[in-house]
């Protein structure tokens, strides 16, 4: 049967551990697999502007030896003309693979059921799991590990990246913590996928209104744009509820004296992040952001595997 990766709990914890693996195997060893050889190509479908997913993964489908094709909705039949399903059927005669960074989730499960190729979510409005494939690595380099070790995310609750947090960190026996403005709460239906997920690995997720209270004693502290794509009209609202969650210096005191900082990119310096945080010392988003290389090869090497 074809894997896809379309949410983060798409893996089990055993799985995501071998991505994870693998993931520390490619990144020492840059070249030596090559599954797309040939060269075999992999659509990447693009209906938000990119930096570090489109380079990412235009990089890493060459070190695979495959040829990236990249695809811009604007200039083609999906979401126009063409459903989802029907691009997918076109699609898997031709390529090994369909990576998509779009709006909505139903398009992306609605692809994945109406093709034989791997299909990969590179952002969704709900979910962003090939990013924490990215953070978890980073955050095992230089951990040393993931089970135990609690993370708090600090903002938006219902963003993508909380989400994917709540999901992968619980599967990956974290303790999640989530602070966030009543005003912008995570999806309920997620959160209690990861709390039954979290019961089996022994990981935990907390809520909270009290940034303070998630980040205090915390490993890994983590943030995200408080404006998203598509939502720039929104701006002043939002930040005005967010201005409490904004990672400082005096917050991140507050959490353990050896913990890292991570933000996925690109960052609104002076709102969701003080500059000397995220430009200080304890700040690792440039592994993070070369992370996604490496993790994502691993991803599709191991989808290719599983095909």
């Amino acid at each position: 049967m074809t894997r896809h990766f379309l949410r983060d709990d798409d893996v089990t914890p055993a799985e995501q551990l071998e991505i994870l693996d693998l993931a520390v195997q490619v990144k020492a060893d840059r070249w030596g697999r090559r599954p797309l050889e040939g060269p075999r190509t992999v659509a990447v479908i693009f209906d938000k502007s990119s930096t570090r997913t489109r380079v990412s993964f235009a990089v890493g489908i060459a070190d695979l030896g495959g040829s990236p094709l990249i695809i811009s909705t604007a200039n083609s039949q999906l979401g126009g003309k063409e459903t989802p399903a029907d691009t997918a059927r076109v699609l898997e005669r031709m390529v090994s693979a369909i990576v998509w960074r779009t709006y909505a989730q139903s398009g992306l499960e609605e692809m994945a059921a109406g093709t034989t190729v791997p299909v990969v979510n590179a952002l969704s409005d709900d979910f962003h799991p090939c990013q924490l494939l990215a953070d978890l690595l980073t955050i095992r380099e230089h951990k040393g590990r993931l089970a135990g070790l609690t993370v708090a995310f600090v903002g938006d609750g219902s963003d993508n990246m909380v989400h994917s947090y709540l999901l992968a960190g619980a599967t990956a026996g974290m303790h999640v913590r989530v602070a966030f403005p009543e005003a912008y709460p995570p999806v309920a239906a997620v959160v209690e996928d990861a709390r039954r997920i979290a019961a089996t690995t022994g990981g935990s997720i907390a809520l909270t209104h009290d940034p303070r209270e998630a980040v205090a004693g915390s490993d890994v502290v983590v943030t995200d744009t408080w404006v998203s794509m598509g939502r720039e009209d929104e701006k002043a609202v939002r930040v005005e509820a967010l201005g409490p969650y904004q990672v400082t210096e005096e917050m991140m005191g507050a959490a353990a004296a050896d913990a890292v900082f991570l933000h996925c990119l690109p960052a609104d310096r002076g709102f969701e992040v003080a500059p000397e945080v995220i430009d200080g010392p304890r700040s690792v988003i440039w592994d993070e952001a070369e992370n996604r290389l490496h993790a994502q090869k691993a991803l599709l090497v191991w989808l290719l595997d599983h095909a």
